[in-house]
């Protein structure tokens, strides 16, 4: 367990004197600025409840916990759609073929889907498939985290907030039917992506770190989606006071080009 976390490290680029039995890694700023980032996942499994005792006592020495978004708010920030074209014109026929038949495995409706922009079906078919392969939102990492923080009184950040996230997906080109194409395209990788990060959660965690995560991207949407925020992100963190902080971002964002690990290091002296 301890080697397969070390060969995470190394992959980021870090070489964190503390190893943990989950996705998580120790940066330090100038000005005392302490952070325990951890690679989330927003939706989760029961074994992944509670989280581990070492989290849970970072989170009570931290001073706050930060998080993409609060998720805890019953409250869509979806809203009424605008109309949209229908899939038939915003799909090729190869593609509307596989959409249908992933509803029918789905038990989704494509009429319901059809009114939806591109962005916001593939969030709903992402959502689907992980609660296909077990997944539930209250078992999320973030989730679970941010009721922690509460019941320990803790100061919550957001680096985003929903209705900031909501905008994002709303600027997406095309109605972000590029995301959509992605979700279709790599159906079957992101499922297995998403088994290899539930995995790191878990006690029967793989004793070997693959080299090469898949990509589900295309690099114009992960330049949007990982990189860009990433960037954002280091300087909020940059700018915070000196103190210790809890840092829940989803496990992707702490892997691979463009990380925020390495993004927070340009700023630390060598």
């Amino acid at each position: 367990m301890g080697q397969l976390f070390r060969r995470i490290a190394s992959l980021l680029g870090l070489n964190s004197p503390m190893v943990y039995a989950y996705p998580a890694l120790d940066i330090t700023l100038p000005g005392e600025r302490y952070f325990h980032l951890v690679g989330s996942i927003h939706m989760g499994t029961i074994d992944m409840s509670p989280l581990p005792d070492v989290l849970f006592e970072k989170l009570r020495e931290a001073d706050a916990l930060i998080v993409e978004a609060d998720i805890t708010s019953s409250e869509s920030p979806f809203g009424q759609p605008e109309p949209q074209l229908p899939l038939a014109e915003r799909l090729s026929a190869a593609q509307l073929e596989q959409l249908n038949n992933l509803c029918d495995e789905l038990g989704a409706r494509e009429q319901h889907l059809s009114t939806l922009p591109a962005w916001q079906i593939a969030l709903v078919l992402q959502a689907q498939q992980a609660q296909r392969l077990g997944l539930r939102a209250e078992y999320g990492i973030d989730y679970q985290l941010l009721n922690a923080a509460r019941h320990q009184g803790k100061k919550v950040i957001e680096l985003e907030g929903p209705q900031q996230q909501l905008e994002l997906l709303q600027q997406l080109p095309k109605g972000g039917i590029a995301l959509l194409e992605d979700t279709l395209t790599h159906w079957h990788t992101n499922a297995r992506l998403l088994q290899t990060m539930v995995s790191w959660w878990m006690e029967n965690q793989p004793k070997k770190f693959t080299d090469a995560l898949p990509s589900t991207f295309s690099s114009a949407l992960y330049d949007i989606l990982m990189n860009q925020r990433n960037q954002r992100w280091q300087q909020q963190l940059s700018a915070l006071p000196p103190g210790r902080y809890v840092v829940a971002v989803g496990a992707l964002h702490l892997y691979g080009e463009g990380n925020l690990p390495d993004m927070l290091k340009i700023g630390i002296p060598h």
